[in-house]
């Protein structure tokens, strides 16, 4: 009896009755017995459907202030029993156990409460034990049972019973098992990870999947798991691809550095900074991030920390990019943004972050900390006669926040708040000086006056001496090297401002 069933007797125990009263009543009118608890047997008698108590099977009323309700034989007797088995049968006559074709169950939301900064207690309260029981057993016997365990299937399920007139298939009912599955799995994963404290035990669990064109080149395989519509509304442009994300993740992350600032303006190209400004308005801030990089920022990603005006969208309208960010834009902006058919336009939301970066490694993953150590003012600590000015430590502090977000080793030069050049992913801090110096030269910044950030210390002075050779009057670097005093002395003889922040921001 594995295929078809025709369904004669659910069972419904639910936490949200959102969607459930369409399902109800169609049950009801297919003739389809209805069993339940608490809440949703109220919820069903205001329809005036009839509905059997739970109690009315297990003789047992819902005890321990509603923990106890479900957990008992005569119920997962009546979904765990195997149809096909002449014992099983036999002992559900005996017991008097009725057969549950289906069960719909939707769990206490235990994130959410988490979420919400509740007590520990009432997050407690909110572990769910039948309805988790419920699911497994349901989900385990699928052969005989249909488990609906989320209200986003209620609709899906609908459209099946309406359709077959009550009837499911193996096929239907091993399909929704795998749901059920994924439900529980992702439940006890959320309860493991807020107690754990001790174990050294990495689990996670994401819901919601998206199948890419493709990975980071054609011939790989490429999805994201997250939840991507509740960060970003999408306004307009063809679907993101693999690599598109890694770029909007490496802009959202660089421009959260300047969130509650001055209107600031970022373009990124292979997850680098090719072009930052801050400015008065946001038209000459992206004027200016434009300006760092023109070539790379060619099929860029370009992101904002201010609505995108007119002006602005004229500007960008002229350039091809992949993608704008920005936390929105004004009607005659998108307008403009829009002409281009594939041009990506988000809006990004305010949702927190996670605050662990993960990536695969060897045979395991490798899972830290996110660095949110920005360097600031008061982290710095002169290390040379010659003091920066107010002018050269707010450059300092600066071009510190695109250094930190820049593929090491890195170097980065800037200048009244603008991004003149950088050294990226280079194996020689030495070459990545060379290569922003050789950068900044071509797109015709003067680099006099202008101020040097180093992702990590500099073992020997050969770097602030071509530096200064540059023209840069002002260096930013975390120090600890045991040959700190030779670049130090170097910056005392020529007049060359250096402050330590005591942080090192590598990114591999």
């Amino acid at each position: 009896m594995s295929t078809p069933i025709q369904a004669k007797a659910a069972l419904v125990s639910v936490f949200s009755k959102e969607g459930l009263e369409p399902l109800i009543k169609k049950f009801h009118e297919l003739g389809i017995t209805l069993y339940s608890t608490g809440g949703t047997e109220k919820f069903i008698r205001d329809l005036d459907i009839p509905v059997v108590p739970v109690e009315d099977i297990t003789s047992y009323p819902s005890i321990l202030g509603g923990r106890v309700k479900t957990l008992h034989p005569k119920i997962f007797g009546g979904i765990l029993n195997r149809q096909d088995h002449e014992g099983d049968v036999a002992e559900m006559e005996e017991y008097q156990i009725p057969q549950l074709d289906i069960v719909i169950v939707d769990l206490y939301p235990f994130e959410k409460t988490v979420a919400s900064g509740a007590s520990e207690q009432d997050i407690v309260e909110k572990i769910d034990i039948g309805g988790i029981s419920l699911i497994r057993a349901a989900a385990k016997n699928f052969k005989d049972t249909l488990c609906v365990s989320s209200v986003d299937d209620y609709e899906e399920v609908l459209e099946l019973i309406s359709a077959n007139e009550g009837t499911t298939t193996l096929a239907d009912r091993k399909r929704f098992a795998a749901k059920a599955f994924n439900v529980s799995s992702h439940y006890d994963t959320a309860i493991f990870n807020y107690f754990n404290e001790e174990e050294t035990v990495y689990k996670a669990s994401y819901t919601q999947g998206k199948s890419l064109r493709y990975g980071e080149n054609p011939h790989q395989k490429g999805t994201f798991y997250g939840d991507f519509d509740a960060m970003f509304e999408q306004l307009h442009g063809k679907e993101l691809s693999y690599n598109n994300l890694l770029d909007v993740d490496a802009a959202v992350n660089l421009m959260a550095e300047f969130k509650d600032e001055n209107p600031t303006f970022a373009i990124l190209k292979h997850n680098n900074a090719c072009g930052v400004a801050q400015r008065a308005t946001l038209h000459q801030a992206y004027v200016d991030a434009l300006a760092g990089d023109p070539v790379s920022a060619f099929g860029g990603i370009l992101i904002a920390n201010k609505e995108i005006d007119k002006a602005t969208a004229e500007e960008i309208h002229k350039l091809f990019c992949e993608v704008v960010i920005a936390p929105s834009y004004s009607e005659a902006a998108l307008e403009i943004l829009k002409e281009k058919k594939n041009r990506v336009l988000l809006v990004q939301k305010p949702v927190d972050l996670p605050k662990d970066q993960v990536r695969s490694c060897l045979n395991g993953v490798l899972v830290q900390d996110k660095d949110f150590i920005t360097d600031s003012l008061k982290d710095l600590k002169t290390v040379t006669n010659n003091k920066p000015t107010v002018e050269e430590l707010t450059d300092l502090v600066f071009a510190s926040k695109i250094c930190k977000h820049t593929k090491s080793n890195t170097i980065v030069f800037a200048k009244d708040k603008q991004l003149f050049a950088s050294g990226t992913g280079q194996t020689s801090r030495v070459d990545a000086l060379r290569q922003a110096v050789e950068k900044a030269t071509s797109f015709g910044f003067d680099l006099k006056g202008a101020v040097m950030a180093s992702d990590a210390f500099f073992p020997f002075p050969d770097c602030v001496e071509l530096a200064d050779k540059a023209g840069i009057t002002a260096v930013i670097q975390p120090g600890g090297s045991i040959k700190d005093q030779l670049s130090i002395d170097y910056c005392n003889e020529h007049d060359v401002a250096m402050v330590m922040t005591g942080t090192r921001h590598f990114k591999h």
